[in-house]
């Protein structure tokens, strides 16, 4: 029985006889008291005439003056509490065990009842006034399908224990303790952590300049709304490449949609001057030039000119001016073509006016001129003009922009370089062809060859004065001064000699300063230093320069050479030979031994040509194919 002590207590306090007990008696008057006797059969005992009455209402008027003695000794804040609703189901037992023993002795007494109840309601008052409150956040909302709780008792999920004595989570804190697992496993990419703390800046710096960008966005909306740019931000970046290896990718055909067309040779490649406008022209054998957009994929055609009284002969045929408005065509013919992209018209040829060459000569019909060209080579040539632009004689297959695009240079025959002024014709679609000067390089005998390339050399800031770079077939370079037009510079390629001079190309835009290199029949290139193609002031020092490196790599005549558009790479071609073709690191002057491949379908090479932003590189060839790789280094 004794294991049953409070049950048996219980009890015995639900049959305690009804009636009885005195608690609370005096509040109760004397008719409550009578209701209560006929109602449970119980001795009527009156509030006044009965002393036990009298003595509980004494006895409840002692305790409740002790009862306000007890608050008036309590502080004001301990007077009130507020239920938040967060107190646990352990806490309103622990109450209940604290005030539990005070109402069963109430229950208990039989002579000092009123005592007891009020000495329980104290203590009840104290145990909440001293008991602080915790202050606990309630969920606004919880999902019923997520589970409340998770056990860590499964060997799988031992791992996400912190202690060992856990054995269920919240659901909540699962899912955190999963991801920093997670984490764990597969740490966070350093782009990730790096854009995670550049957002945390700008955020902080939004907060504190928050005036000052306003100001500038208020002062960035005219000029956005004022241009074509776009509103991205640019991520292209001044790449510096690597020697050894090169990031290259071959890509779909440029001219994919005309290899069905028996177009015969690629004879000129030529991307536009301007980054944004992707457009390459190329140049065939069966005399057209088609116009692509080169976007990597498709590359679509936009359009095909046919000009049947003009040969393409070599990478000079097809050229873009440096405005990107026009284009020029020149040939073995003393005439060219000028394609204006605005009015998408051709001037030179059309209608009865006739073709128009230097000098303002013109024809009344051009096929007929081709075919006197070779008898009149044979009984000799007309001296009454120089060099090249005589009726039935002379050729423009060389011809260069000058870097402004005022001044047109033209090889001609007999080692003449012609002057054209282009700025003063542009009114005319640049047709007139009118020439302001000439300059002789050479004899130009018939071994010689005449004129095999020309350069434009950018002013430099301590001259300002522009140059033009002549590489005659003698294998001597002539450095001219446009302005005085007057030889500043005379020097003989070393190890050239007469007719072997092939190819010439240059560059400002190298890490070294700037390179000049000369090709020979021999597939020997030399490479000069930016001392080769200086002015007069230091001429004398160096009468005759080195070349910094010979690259001997190829081996049968030198075709085509280009530098790309800051001078990082060199590429080197000749049609002689199957898969004849080099790149070159310029800041090494060393060959890229990753490209090209034994299997890669080059082809006999015929023309090269890099894009303005050099991310792209086409190659023609004699099959009449341009393929297109890409250079992912200058990719954005």
């Amino acid at each position: 029985m004794v294991k049953h002590a409070k049950k048996k207590q219980k009890i015995s306090k639900e049959r305690e006889a009804i009636g009885t007990s005195t608690l609370h008696d005096d509040t109760k008057d004397d008719e409550e008291r009578r209701l209560e006797s006929m109602l449970f059969g119980t001795t009527f005992v009156g509030r006044v005439n009965g002393k036990q009455g009298y003595e509980d209402s004494e006895t409840d008027e002692d305790s409740f003056g002790e009862g306000g003695n007890e608050f008036a000794n309590l502080m004001d804040g301990d007077l009130f509490f507020v239920d938040e609703g967060g107190i646990s189901r352990q806490e309103n037992s622990d109450e209940e065990q604290i005030a539990g023993p005070s109402s069963h002795t109430s229950f208990e007494s039989d002579g000092s009842d009123s005592d007891s109840s009020s000495s329980s309601r104290t203590s009840s008052s104290r145990v909440s006034s001293n008991k602080p409150s915790r202050k606990s956040k309630v969920s606004a909302w919880v999902d019923p399908s997520d589970p409340s709780t998770v056990s860590l008792s499964s060997r799988r999920l031992r791992k996400l224990r912190d202690a060992p004595h856990e054995e269920e989570l919240p659901g909540r804190e699962y899912e955190s303790r999963l991801r920093r697992q997670f984490e764990r496993i597969n740490p966070e990419p350093a782009w990730a952590a790096q854009a995670r703390k550049n957002k945390a800046k700008e955020k902080k710096q939004a907060w504190t300049d928050g005036d000052d960008e306003q100001e500038d966005d208020s002062m960035d909306i005219p000029h956005l709304l004022t241009s074509t740019s776009g509103v991205l931000r640019s991520q292209k970046v001044n790449r510096v490449l690597q020697a050894g290896t090169i990031d290259i990718a071959r890509l779909r055909d440029a001219n994919q949609d005309a290899q069905n067309a028996a177009c015969g040779d690629i004879k000129s490649l030529a991307f536009h001057p301007s980054p944004m406008v992707p457009v390459l022209a190329v140049g065939s054998k069966d005399r057209r030039i088609r116009l692509y957009t080169i976007d990597g994929h498709l590359s679509p055609l936009l359009q095909t000119l046919h000009v049947p009284s003009l040969p393409l002969v070599s990478q000079f045929s097809v050229q873009f001016h440096p405005g990107g408005t026009q284009i020029l065509l020149t040939g073995s013919r003393p005439f060219f073509y000028v394609y204006d992209l605005q009015s998408g018209t051709l001037a030179g040829g059309a209608g009865g006016a006739g073709v128009r060459g230097l000098w303002g000569t013109r024809w009344d019909d051009p096929s007929a001129s081709l075919d006197l060209a070779p008898s009149a080579r044979k009984r000799g040539r007309d001296h009454n003009q120089k060099g090249s632009g005589g009726s039935g004689s002379g050729s423009m297959d060389v011809s260069v922009f000058s870097p402004t695009g005022e001044v047109l240079a033209v090889a001609g025959r007999g080692g003449y370089v012609h002057l054209v002024d282009w700025k003063s014709s542009a009114s005319t679609g640049g047709s007139t062809g009118q020439v302001i000067g000439s300059m002789k390089c050479s004899s130009g005998g018939p071994s010689g060859g005449g004129v095999k390339g020309l350069w434009w050399v950018p002013p430099s800031d301590d001259e300002g004065r522009t140059h033009l770079a002549v590489l005659s077939g003698d294998s001597e370079v002539y450095l001219w001064d446009v302005g005085e037009r007057r030889c500043v510079r005379r020097w003989k390629d070393e190890g050239g000699f007469r007719g072997s001079a092939r190819a010439f190309a240059g560059t400002t835009g190298s890490s070294r300063g700037g390179l000049l290199s000369v090709g020979s029949t021999s597939g020997l290139i030399n490479v000069y230093g930016s001392s080769a193609f200086c002015g007069s002031a230091i001429a004398n020092e160096t009468k005759h320069p080195k070349p910094m490196k010979t690259l001997s790599h190829l081996v049968t005549p030198i075709s085509t050479m280009r530098f790309n558009r800051d001078g990082q790479v060199l590429a080197v071609a000749s049609r002689e030979k199957r898969d004849a073709l080099k790149l070159y690191h310029t800041a090494s002057l060393a060959a890229y031994a990753n490209w090209p491949t034994s299997g890669t379908p080059l082809g006999h090479v015929t023309s090269i040509d890099f894009s303005a932003g050099s991310e792209y590189l086409a190659v023609g060839n004699t099959k009449g194919r341009v393929l297109l790789f890409t250079l992912k280094d200058f990719c954005t």
